[in-house]
């Protein structure tokens, strides 16, 4: 008979092994629930009974300078996940995306991404900033009983009234409603407002619907943003550009109006454009803010700062003449010629600017120096940021060598190429000349307004580029350049306008184009004492003109008529030789603001206002510069010599105007007391 005593005893030790591992299994799942993951299922358990979440705050809004909005919050529902209770990341973007607009492949993908949490990053996420109302109905039984962990809130939501209109100015929010361009990034801080906070309690039963909501820190809303953007000349910026691109067939452009006074950006346009409310559905080309990023050949309209340089350390003279007859300059084997063919004979310093010769600016380059042209690059805000509140703005190119440039170099770089400025530095280099010689920093902030108190953005000063003098110097040329130079095509009747007009051929493959040009014209208005900086430039216009003069000068025109009449700024110069004539003449008396001048200049201005048309002006017992703007009118051209008011010209007054009259002017510093019976000097 067998002992059964040793099975048993194998038997129970089996038994008693399993128990044992049994209970080791049992033991370590506590201990590792208990002490391992106790924190992490404490947190996950009361997620599922409360949790505390954001409450998102009302975003500032953006406000243009008559208050009116640009940017503003408005209520809106958006779509959050907990997504640390989500099993299948999966299965529920598959399902939500059934019912989104705009969901394909990719964007379910992106949906996954989102949806999966690996333990760290915030547990709540929101899935879509924006809904439609069609999205939320479409949404609400798929969530209903599917996705209880997913759900629609209410959020406030960006909104732009005005579409399209100063997008690259006001810029967009991204989907958490962070500032990404324009203002809204570059005023994020204030704009955002403080979120606040609450505790919600949740149904223990499946789908942990919300039981309670209870405030624990209220939100705050944003600060408002006061821009300095004029609506009205905001939109007449964009329709005028837009109709040019159109027209001249062109790759884009941009426009700017500033004031030259404080540095406030009134309109900036640019083509193409895009609408803030799609602004995802752009393309990079649309959002580029051609104004502040895109970077070109200024061409002639650098010409003004080698201008201001040579007046400022030559003390070079008006009547400085330069020989121009050869049509071209060589440096070695190349050779650089005028604009077009011309062939100027000799110019005077003056009409090197007016007339935009390649040659004169060489001559006056090369007279200046490299260093010096380099300084005065530097001086104008060439190669630096200048706006603080416009962001992405690009500082320019400006070789490090050019202090040490080869004459050829050198020469390049006074008829504006071998130099690279965007058109936001351009307005604010001219705008110091308008201004009298103060580089102030543009900028599109003109005030923050936080719990009602207003505080105004300070205007800037970055340097003093020239003198009074030399400014009041440089704007003579510079009216010369639309009176009678390559700019004719920019004068306004009754106002008195100075600018500068740029051609410059594009670098495209290491080449300059032969076809493709970047045209300017840059002006201020009125001349004296002026409101406006208003810059046009397109890209590669391909019909209807290829110069700054004819395709510019026109954009320019139209923007700064608008100004004007928005500014309500009267006309500024009298109409001795019929230039208010046709149907652009104002109606009725036209207001006349002459500048102070001697009782005798005065009466010396009457009797040359009534000089019969088609006859040399009597111009004697004027300034210089009074003479020189009513010759020019009568298109006669002013030699001048010596300063002071005008004592004697040649040909005598009367004189049949011929061919390319010309008329020299004899100043003299004192003036003796006027005749009586004439007002003249004996």
């Amino acid at each position: 008979m067998n002992d059964w005593r040793p099975t048993f005893a194998r038997r129970m030790s089996v038994l008693a092994g399993i128990f044992v591992a049994w209970v080791g299994v049992v033991e370590g799942r506590l201990v590792y629930l208990h002490v391992i993951q106790h924190a992490t299922l404490l947190e996950r358990a009361d997620e599922q009974q409360q949790s505390r979440q954001a409450i998102p705050a009302p975003r500032g809004e953006i406000v243009a300078r008559d208050g009116s909005p640009l940017a503003m919050s408005t209520p809106g529902f958006a779509l959050e996940a907990t997504r640390s209770l989500i099993p299948d990341p999966e299965a529920t973007a598959a399902r939500l995306c059934r019912v989104l607009h705009d969901c394909d492949a990719a964007g379910r993908q992106a949906l996954v991404k989102q949806l999966r949490w690996s333990g760290r990053g915030a547990r709540y996420v929101f899935l879509r900033r924006k809904l439609q109302d069609d999205e939320v109905a479409a949404l609400r039984p798929v969530l209903k009983d599917a996705e209880p962990n997913v759900r629609i809130v209410e959020v406030p939501q960006r909104s732009y009234p005005g579409g399209n209109g100063g997008a690259h100015l006001i810029g967009y929010t991204d989907i958490d409603n962070k500032g990404q361009t324009g203002i809204e990034l570059a005023m994020d801080g204030i704009l955002a407002g403080r979120p606040g906070l609450q505790l919600v309690i949740k149904s223990p039963l499946r789908g942990h619907s919300r039981l309670l909501t209870r405030p624990l820190r209220a939100p705050v809303a944003g600060a408002t943003v006061e821009t300095t953007i004029d609506r009205d000349l905001q939109y007449i910026a964009e329709r005028t550009l837009a109709e040019a691109v159109e027209a001249h067939d062109a790759n884009g452009g941009a426009v700017i109006v500033m004031d030259p006074q404080n540095g406030e950006i009134l309109a900036l346009a640019n083509a193409p454009t895009f609408d803030l409310n799609e602004y995802g559905s752009a393309t990079d080309e649309q959002k580029l803010n051609r104004a502040a990023q895109h970077i070109y050949e200024p061409g002639s309209t650098f010409k003004s700062f080698i201008a201001a340089a040579a007046l400022q350390e030559l003390r070079m003279p008006l009547t400085r003449m330069f020989d121009t007859s050869a049509g071209y300059i060589s440096f070695g084997p190349r050779r650089i010629h005028e604009f077009g063919g011309h062939r100027y004979q000799a110019l005077s310093f003056m009409d090197v600017i007016v007339k935009s010769s390649n040659v004169g600016a060489i001559k006056i380059g090369q007279a200046l120096g490299s260093e010096v042209v380099s300084r005065y690059v530097y001086r104008f805000g060439f190669g630096e940021t200048l706006a603080r509140d416009i962001p992405h703005q690009r500082a320019g190119l400006v070789d490090r060598r050019l202090p040490q440039f080869k004459p050829s170099e050198l020469a390049s770089v006074s008829m504006g190429y071998q130099i690279g400025v965007t058109p936001l530095q351009m307005v604010a280099a001219v705008g110091s000349i308008a201004n009298g010689g103060e580089l102030v920093a543009p900028h599109v902030v003109r005030a923050t307004i936080v719990d009602g108190v207003r505080t105004e953005v300070p205007r800037q000063v970055v340097r003093r580029t020239i003198p009074t003098e030399i400014a009041d110097d440089l704007t003579d040329i510079l009216e010369q350049v639309v009176e009678r130079g390559t700019a004719k095509a920019a004068r306004i009747p009754g106002y008195t306008i100075a600018g500068k007009t740029g051609t410059a051929e594009k670098l495209e493959n290491g080449r300059y184009s032969k076809v493709h040009n970047n045209v300017s014209f840059v002006g201020f208005v009125p001349s004296r004492h002026p409101r406006a900086v208003i810059l046009a430039v397109l890209d590669s216009p391909r019909r209807g003109g290829r110069t700054g003069g004819e395709v510019a000068a026109p954009i320019f025109r139209t923007v700064a008529e608008a100004t004007l009449r928005r500014l309500g700024v009267p006309p500024s110069a009298p109409d001795p030789h019929g230039l208010l004539a046709g149907p652009n003449a104002p109606a009725g008396p036209t207001p006349v603001s002459l500048p102070l001048i001697e009782r005798g200049q005065m009466v010396a201005m009457s009797a040359a206002l009534s000089t019969a048309p088609g006859t040399v002006p009597d111009v004697r017992g004027l300034s210089a510069r009074e003479a020189a703007r009513i010759l020019a009118a009568a298109g006669v051209q002013p030699r001048l010599s010596g300063s002071g008011v005008v004592s004697r010209q040649l040909p005598a007054p009367g004189t049949t105007i011929g061919p390319n009259q010309t008329c020299d002017l004899f100043l003299v510093r004192a003036v003796a007391q006027p005749d009586p019976e004439r007002g003249l000097e004996p």
